[in-house]
């Protein structure tokens, strides 16, 4: 199954992506009933968005061992979590805000996990369980400020800008997360190119460990770390996060105004 979410006549709606051109509308949501209204409508030409209306946002640091080899940070014993608010959340092809304070604002190709029931002390094996599916995530972050709020211990400003957690294009219910291929390209040029077999702390691992202290909820998101290959963007710069069996999550970088 394929989940997405657009604009409808009547504001956003969730629907089903039918032979991977068609959206086919449907009442309520992908966390219970949805019964299909409506005629399909071509893909093409539709205006896509955040696929899910986003709960929550966990995102997890130094994830990839490629990654904590590229940075010379030492290997997390436990999932070095950090949260976004809801205000980051942008959907495929909006703009990306370069914020005022932004002096080294960088890209993070991840993949997102959407949790699909409510859950609380989920066993590693039972973890597939609870999620509805998995979906592209940039975990764009300022790292200036990110360092200075790290040498306090702590972490949120650098991730937390407006805009600064696109999420799309759509939700596939029936991936294996263990082997899926992630890259990211910046005005057509790859920087990321890595697999998820390279996570420390894997899906089922991170969503258990979650779960020990925090109930899970519908509409949760977790981003599950990003891999080599970070580095800055400016605005101009033209995203693309690709996740195997997803699909390209595409946003461009734009000047905060005046």
């Amino acid at each position: 199954m394929k989940w997405l979410r657009f604009e409808g006549d009547n504001g956003p709606q969730y629907g089903r992506l039918v032979n991977d051109t068609e959206i086919e509308p449907v009442s309520g949501t992908p966390f219970g009933d949805a019964g299909v209204v409506g005629r399909r409508i071509p893909l093409a030409g539709a205006r896509l968005l955040a696929p899910i209306e986003v709960r929550r946002v966990f995102g997890v640091g130094l994830n990839y061992v490629n990654h904590i080899k590229e940075t010379g940070s030492r290997t997390p014993r436990i999932p070095m979590l950090f949260m976004k608010p809801e205000s980051a959340i942008v959907g495929p092809d909006a703009p990306v805000v370069y914020p005022r304070e932004g002096r080294n604002v960088h890209y993070e190709a991840e993949l997102a996990v959407v949790i699909g029931r409510r859950a609380r002390r989920v066993a590693v094996a039972d973890a597939g369980s609870v999620i509805l599916g998995y979906t592209c995530a940039n975990d764009i972050s300022e790292r200036v400020i990110q360092r200075e709020e790290m040498d306090m211990g702590c972490l949120l400003v650098s991730k937390a800008y407006d805009t600064f957690c696109p999420l799309g294009p759509l939700i596939v219910t029936d991936l294996d997360p263990s082997g899926l291929r992630i890259r990211a390209r910046i005005n057509g040029e790859t920087r990321q190119d890595s697999n998820t077999s390279d996570l420390l702390f894997d899906v089922p691992t991170l969503v258990s460990y979650l779960s020990q202290s925090i109930t899970l909820e519908p509409g949760d998101v977790i981003i599950t770390g990003t891999p080599a290959g970070i580095g800055p963007v400016l605005p101009g710069d033209v995203m693309e996060i690709e996740v195997e069996g997803i699909g390209v999550l595409r946003n461009a970088v734009v000047a905060e105004p005046a």
